[in-house]
């Protein structure tokens, strides 16, 4: 269901506008896109807004996903005879080398969401009369903003709060504390303005429990951010989205529908989704959603019907994998491994290359010889044609290493390598496991639950194994390393239970200054009152 994109062409176009309005004098002014005359009434009040969702849209699924699960054992993107290398772009991320002029983490995205957002705010507050509309739309973009936020201060810590359109003297970083408390205080104002529906008419907006969930978040990760824990009051904001009665647990039935290309305001899960459309395009953002490219392996562009041959250079760790142990479980299936056959699950997908395509390494005298074989996915990285540039190699036996994800199932309807798959950015099932894992670290139980009784929730939901009779912190994040795989908030769980120092992989590097990254070259050049990050 895409009827959230409706909006979203126009506003960038009319954002264009509004920055650059007066530039031709030639023009009528009356002709031209700007405050005086754009926007006037509901409809285009919603255009306008829709520049900011647009915005977030635009790298989402790139220096966020990036960032947030190739620094982490879940997922590794090594290089394949060169392909991928990009200056060590991934590989850096692997093994936690990185520097400021690698520029890793979503900084110029977060950044280009808070702009837009504040532009927007100022535009629709002097615009619309007062009233219901104005207070709801305004509350809507401040939380975007608010998440923007979040997203910053999660990966670098203190960033320059700015909440001023118009205003462009360079500002110093707020503390990591001080950015928290931002982020409360909006959310928190946020609430009583925003709707309290959710479905198809909040869909790819924040209504009430979008911000409650967003709370939970901040206030689970605190002591990491702030020193001080709030587990109560991460359970107050769960179970304000539970009270709500909107939401609920997909059945072990549904689970994968969930992230299939028809996703949509019909999953009972999703609080905020993120809405992609191969039909839309976003100017001065990517927007665009690749999955399939990267995870399916080259050898099944048939067996999913794309049109496209995917280059699937992204595969998880068998560390990460291990997780995936109870032969019951429906999350299983979202990942491809060993042997592989057609949909049908009885046909072999074969591949005809020579013995040397199949192995560069092969010494024989025949290495030109035809040589067919059926595609096996192997667990292990092996970096066997050239460790230092990060490198499998550029014959079958790399191109299938590693097991790959397809929880965000290839969209064989798009006729270009973007899919229509909506990604959900906070779901039910999140909220469960967050309370949970709350209570499990000290904090009150409130409505009759226990922490073991809110994992069961889960589970129950995904596996027709027996019910857990007890749970540790250790147990919790194995569960959400299963339930929340390939959705962006590995490294958050990483960081906050003290996992993220280990090795995996061919990383060693332990140095807690990783927990955040630096800020980018170009953002000191560009504001030059940021300090850097220790360690950096």
């Amino acid at each position: 269901m895409k009827n959230i994109l409706k909006y979203l062409a126009l506003p960038l176009l009319v954002a264009g506008g509004l920055v650059s309005s007066c530039d031709d004098l030639e023009v009528p002014i009356t002709t031209q896109l700007t405050p005086d005359v754009f926007p006037q009434n509901s409809a285009q009040y919603i255009q306008s807004s829709g520049a900011v969702y647009a915005a977030f849209r635009g790298d989402f699924a790139f220096s966020w996903w990036w960032s947030q699960s190739i620094t982490t054992d879940e997922a590794i993107m090594p290089a394949r005879g060169g392909n991928w290398f990009d200056n060590r772009a991934y590989a850096c991320q692997h093994y936690h080398d990185w520097t400021a002029d690698n520029g890793v983490g979503p900084w110029d995205w977060a950044e280009k969401v808070i702009g837009t957002s504040n532009q927007t705010i100022a535009i629709l507050d002097k615009n619309m009369p007062k009233g219901a509309e104005k207070s709801t739309m305004i509350s809507e973009l401040k939380t975007m903003r608010a998440i923007s936020y979040f997203m910053l201060m999660d990966s670098y810590g203190g960033v320059p709060l700015d909440t001023v359109f118009g205003e462009f003297s360079s500002k110093e970083r707020s503390s990591r504390t001080e950015v928290f408390n931002f982020i409360e205080k909006e959310l928190k104002n946020a609430i009583p303005n925003l709707n309290p529906a959710s479905g198809i008419t909040t869909y790819g907006r924040p209504n009430k429990q979008t911000a409650n969930a967003m709370l939970a978040k901040l206030y689970l990760n605190a002591e990491v951010y702030t020193g001080t824990q709030r587990y109560n009051d991460c359970i107050a904001a769960t179970d304000a989205v539970i009270n709500s009665g909107l939401y609920a647990i997909e059945p072990r039935a549904t689970y994968l529908q969930m992230f299939y290309p028809n996703n949509g305001p019909q999953m009972k899960e999703f609080i905020f989704a993120v809405p992609f459309d191969p039909a839309a395009t976003s100017v001065g953002f990517n927007g665009q959603m690749y999955h399939a490219r990267y995870d399916v392996p080259r050898s099944e562009r048939t067996k999913f019907g794309l049109p496209f041959t995917p280059s699937a250079p992204r595969s998880t760790l068998p560390s990460f994998y291990a997780y995936f142990n109870d032969a019951n479980d429906i999350r299983n299936k979202q990942w491809l491994t060993g042997l592989q056959y057609m949909n049908d699950g009885v046909t072999p997908v074969m591949v005809t290359t020579t013995k040397k395509g199949y192995d560069q390494f092969y010494t024989g005298s025949d290495g030109g010889a035809t040589y067919t074989y059926q595609v096996n996915l192997t667990p292990d990285i092996v970096l066997r044609q050239n460790p230092s540039l990060f490198d499998c190699g550029n014959d079958e036996i790399a191109w299938n290493m590693g097991y790959r994800n397809i929880k965000f199932y290839p969209d064989n309807t798009s006729t270009s390598r973007n899919q229509n798959n909506d990604v959900p950015f906070l779901r039910y099932s999140d909220i469960i496991l967050m309370k949970a894992e709350a209570i499990l670290r000290g904090g009150n139980a409130t409505l009759g639950h226990t922490a073991v009784s809110l994992v069961n929730m889960v589970r129950s939901n995904r596996s027709t194994s027996a019910a857990w009779t007890a749970v540790t912190l250790d147990d919790l994040y194995k569960e959400r390393s299963r339930e929340f795989a390939w959705e962006a908030w590995h490294r958050n769980d990483m960081i906050r239970f003290g996992k993220y120092e280990g090795q995996w992989g061919f990383k060693t590097n332990s140095d807690i200054t990783r927990r955040i990254f630096p800020i980018p070259t170009y953002a000191k050049a560009l504001n030059p009152k940021l300090d850097q990050n220790p360690g950096y």
